[in-house]
């Protein structure tokens, strides 16, 4: 049986992998000269994290080494496990580009070692929900090469949208210019963020208040919910946990999703977000493949 595989930026519980028997690499998170591993909850105190980035705290963070990878991966290919492991978007991060040269260096020991690498182009729950399906057609039977390819042909009908309370720990974290944070905090714009086909950050619309970025999230969600075929919603939060309620119900007032769940953003994504920020996820309309 091959196992899937992916990191702690897709902001599920531990208890998923739990759950599951599923694996995943931390991420690592300097805070106050001390460097955390994210561990979805397992041990990290995220509300305390949460309470450090709403009094100012800049954490930044580290992608995951070659060395890492290698050492992961080889210990999988010595018990002759195949390998399907969804990373971060490669357009937020070089993790994508660590593993693949993790992948060349054990191929050169382990020849015959099966691991494909799949660079989900999604964050936080978006990656998230991608990790979820994967999970749900290996247990419909899948198997290697097919949820390879069924990967590959959907990871872009993942959609993202999302707001934050302010824009300094994006432009801090290199996501967006220094003008644009300024310009947006100047104006007390709320923006309406997403994930392009590319795996990138990009505005694609600006509100004045925080209740109107809800509504309009509300809004995408619900039309593109019309045309879902995997009706599932998840939604994650850097600490607004009453935001985070409140868009669901907004959604649940307007359709009917199959299943809707709020999670915690990990402190990975949330380095980047700063506190409050809230988005939600879905997934769009299936290639059949």
């Amino acid at each position: 049986m091959y196992k899937i595989v992916t990191d702690s930026c897709c902001d599920l519980s531990y208890q998923f992998f739990e759950k599951d028997n599923l694996e995943f690499l931390p991420m690592e998170v300097m805070l106050d000269g001390k460097t955390l591993r994210d561990d979805l909850g397992l041990t990290f105190d995220i509300d305390s994290f949460y309470t450090a980035l709403k009094n100012g705290s800049m954490p930044s963070t580290s992608q995951i080494s070659i060395g890492r990878y290698l050492e992961f991966f080889k210990s999988c290919a010595k018990q002759n496990i195949p390998i399907i492991y969804i990373s971060l978007s490669s357009g937020m991060s070089g993790s994508y580009q660590s593993a693949l040269q993790a992948v060349d260096l054990l191929k050169e020991e382990y020849p015959d070692a099966e691991i494909a690498i799949v660079d989900s182009l999604s964050a936080s729950a978006g990656q998230g929900l991608m990790v979820y399906n994967a999970v749900q057609k290996q247990k419909e039977g899948y198997n290697f090469l097919e949820l390879v390819s069924w990967l590959e042909a959907n990871k872009r009908s993942y959609q993202h949208w999302f707001t934050v309370e302010d824009l300094n720990h994006l432009y801090n974290g290199g996501r967006i210019s220094k003008g644009a944070a300024a310009i947006g905090e100047l104006l007390s714009i709320k923006p309406i963020l997403s994930v392009n086909k590319e795996g990138k950050l990009e505005v694609v619309e600006k509100v004045r208040t925080r209740k109107r970025a809800f509504q309009r999230m509300t809004d995408q969600v619900v039309q593109a919910l019309e045309a879902a075929d995997d009706k599932t919603v998840f939604i994650a939060t850097s600490g607004d946990r009453a935001g985070a309620e409140w868009l669901k119900e907004s959604i649940l007032a307007k359709s009917h999703p199959k299943s809707i769940e709020v999670l915690n953003m990990g402190p990975t994504i949330s380095s980047h977000t700063g506190y409050g920020c809230v988005g939600v996820f879905i997934k769009g309309i299936d290639s059949g493949v």
